[in-house]
């Protein structure tokens, strides 16, 4: 039986509670030009290091773009980039729904790979944001997930013990990588298995 006293949950961002579509650059960017938005995601996935890197906050804002940029031949200006580049997410809404439950007991924390085209751009100004007591950001931690710095910079944030976190995310590598720092780890794979995991762990009634 799990007998841990959970004071913390750590929610990743993207796939989680905003689901984002990277063919929505391919089609915005074909309709500009025959074949752009594919020969532009080919040298994006191919490169895959800048975007880690901008991620990571060890490349501008303004040095990302102008790869970009040179990625769109130049087809595309800076500002139609932008809006293109961040406007990617939806919701998950019944996981958003979750949140201002969870927070009447337990402290929030988003932890997210993410940039500071998509957060000033992007998702931002969603109104969710506000449910959570701390942003931990990679472009602002100098950090990715699974890399172990990001995680402490969660555990700095609550200073509570590392085994009342609970960590949910999609992506097993980085739900593995918090495990391995005792915290109790959910890979989410949909609604009704978070829910269900809740309910197991008395999270919710």
């Amino acid at each position: 039986m799990n007998k841990r006293k959970y004071s913390v949950i750590v929610f990743d961002l993207g796939n989680v509670l905003i689901p984002f579509d990277h063919q929505k650059w391919v089609n915005k960017f074909n309709l500009i030009e025959h074949g752009l938005g594919d020969s532009y995601y080919k040298s994006y996935i191919d490169n895959y290091n800048v975007h880690r890197n901008y991620e990571r906050g060890i490349l501008s804002e303004e040095k990302f773009i102008e790869i970009n940029l040179d990625w769109l031949k130049r087809k595309v200006d800076k500002e139609n980039f932008i809006e293109v580049f961040s406007k990617i997410f939806s919701f998950n809404q019944n996981v958003i729904d979750l949140l201002p439950v969870l927070k009447e007991k337990y402290k929030l924390v988003l932890l997210s790979n993410t940039n500071s085209l998509h957060q000033n751009y992007g998702w931002g100004d969603y109104s969710f944001i506000k449910n959570f007591d701390k942003l931990i950001l990679s472009h602002e931690v100098r950090a990715v997930k699974p890399e172990e710095k990001i995680y402490k910079a969660v555990e700095n944030f609550t200073n509570e013990p590392v085994e009342n976190h609970i960590f949910i995310d999609d992506i097993l590598e980085y739900v593995d990588a918090a495990k391995k720092r005792n915290w109790y780890g959910i890979q989410f794979t949909g609604y009704e298995n978070l829910v269900e995991t809740f309910k197991e762990l008395k999270i919710l009634g």
